[in-house]
């Protein structure tokens, strides 16, 4: 028979067992702890203009007859085999809205309650339907300025608060060459695939040495590590580079696990994936997936040969097998993924079955921190009368930065938004992701254990050890 004793005693083992694995055994909602003690912002940029109205799609109202006279051969259709995925709210309730029928994985992320999508977002000072500008304001985090020198996630790295100092990788970029959201920090680290990421210029066997080098052999790589020794701006550099090599070296990058999507963009998903569960530090991540220009022959759902359908699939699918991962290993609690294009397209279709550049489209957030399976920001309506102050383009009524600010203030500690957004003074939460420190409020019986043991209403991680202490000695009290 389980006794009241034996019952507290395993109250107090557990909360002995959080202050080794984890404080957030005691707040978090997912059936595993967070491996990691910080949170990680994930950015992916949609290059080349994602067309918004045929992802998060009308399916009844007026928007609905708007939206079919508008785009009459380009339609989602609202019900039957390839109609949109109906989204609902928590209660059963209808939003009116649904999402592209090849987004099923983004279906069933919003109905876990880890997706929520942000109504009419973008640039919401600067208009421009050049990809090239639009992409750059917002990698600069600076809409109408091009000459800052530096990309918001740098500066978000940069100015990042309770960094130990020890982060092997606290800023990665999954790309070819180094994102313009990085610019300007030296700790990050840009990397293609880990497989790549190597120096293996020249004949294989001189590259680095191997068990059946001659004895006294010493390879390129060696010969290189071994001339980074001073303090010049290009030792320092060359010594940078050749403990990033190292980090990526000792790491066990894997083939993608079974039953994983197998695109290009999956695997850069995975390397982020697998870079979070080694506990590498890593606090920010970005990539990009193209190819969303559809002027033409753009496609909308059904059988066969459809572009945007398969581009939908492509980008639901690889997000799916992302968060299932982390879930899997304990991990999704602390990470939240932003979804963005520089901009959205026109409500009406051209004529060469394609939309052209547009203004407002949604932004999806996903992840553990997430208050999803709601909308946020304002919805003006496809009305023609309503956009044609805006050139016939659903109109942007929430600043991308507005987004991007809540995550860094509530997730990642920010508390002064000035370096990273420059001239932005619109932080205003919508309540789009939980405080750190508070993924789930306690029973109220275990609120009032809190209280007694003098536990803050909303503990921040600067509070955790000091309440875990507090919670054993509470423990053990009742237990005398």
């Amino acid at each position: 028979m389980t006794t009241r004793r034996d019952f507290l005693k395993g109250t107090c083992a557990t909360a002995a067992i959080g202050a080794v694995g984890g404080p957030s055994l005691l707040f978090s909602n997912s059936a595993y702890a967070a491996a990691n003690g910080h949170d990680t912002v994930v950015h992916l940029f949609l290059r080349g203009g994602l067309d918004g109205l045929n992802l998060v799609v009308p399916i009844d109202g007026a928007d609905r007859g708007f939206y079919e006279q508008a785009r009459p051969n380009l339609a989602i259709a609202a019900t039957g085999t390839y109609g949109a995925l109906p989204l609902t709210l928590a209660s059963g309730a209808g939003t009116g809205f649904g999402l592209h029928p090849a987004a099923s994985g983004l279906r069933d992320l919003w109905n876990a309650g880890h997706l929520g999508i942000v109504h009419a977002c973008g640039l919401l000072t600067s208009v421009t339907r050049s990809h090239f500008d639009a992409q750059l304001y917002i990698d600069l985090g600076t809409p109408g300025q091009q000459g800052i020198g530096s990309g918001w996630l740098a500066r978000a790295m940069n100015a990042q608060p309770n960094l130990s100092g020890t982060e092997k990788i606290p800023a990665l970029g999954v790309a070819s060459r180094q994102p313009a959201g990085l610019l300007g920090s030296v700790q990050a680290l840009t990397m293609g695939s880990p497989s790549d990421f190597a120096l293996n210029a020249g004949a294989w066997s001189w590259q680095k040495i191997r068990p059946d080098s001659p004895a006294g052999f010493k390879g390129l790589n060696e010969t290189l590590a071994s001339l980074w020794g001073g303090s010049t701006p290009l030792e320092l550099g060359g010594q940078r580079a050749d403990s990033a090599l190292k980090v990526v070296a000792q790491q066990t990058y894997a083939a993608l696990p079974a039953g994983w999507p197998t695109s290009g963009f999956a695997q850069q998903l995975w390397t982020i994936a697998q870079s979070i569960q080694f506990n590498l530090g890593l606090h920010y991540a970005t990539l990009d997936l193209g190819g969303w220009d559809t002027h033409d022959s753009q496609g909308t759902a059904g059988s066969g040969y459809h572009y945007y359908q398969n581009k939908i699939a492509e980008l639901s699918q690889a997000l799916s097998a992302f968060y299932a991962a982390l879930d899997a290993s304990g991990h999704a609690s602390r990470v939240t993924v932003v979804v963005q294009s520089e901009f959205g397209r026109r409500v009406r279709a051209n004529a060469n079955g394609g939309t052209d550049h547009g203004y407002g489209n949604p932004v999806l957030v996903l992840g553990g921190p997430v208050n999803g399976r709601r909308f946020y920001g304002s919805w003006s309506g496809l009305d023609p009368e309503i956009l044609s102050p805006h050139f016939g383009d659903v109109p942007v009524t929430t600043d991308h930065r507005r987004v991007l600010s809540e995550i860094l203030f509530k997730r990642m500690g920010h508390t002064n938004l000035t370096p990273v957004f420059p001239g932005y003074g619109g932080y205003a939460p919508m309540g789009l992701v939980r405080d750190f420190g508070t993924l789930a409020k306690p029973a109220p019986a275990l609120q009032q254990r809190l209280r007694a043991a003098g536990a803050p209403s909303r503990p921040s991680p600067s509070d955790e050890p000091d309440l875990i202490e507090r919670l054993v000695q509470y423990a053990k009290e009742l237990i005398d």
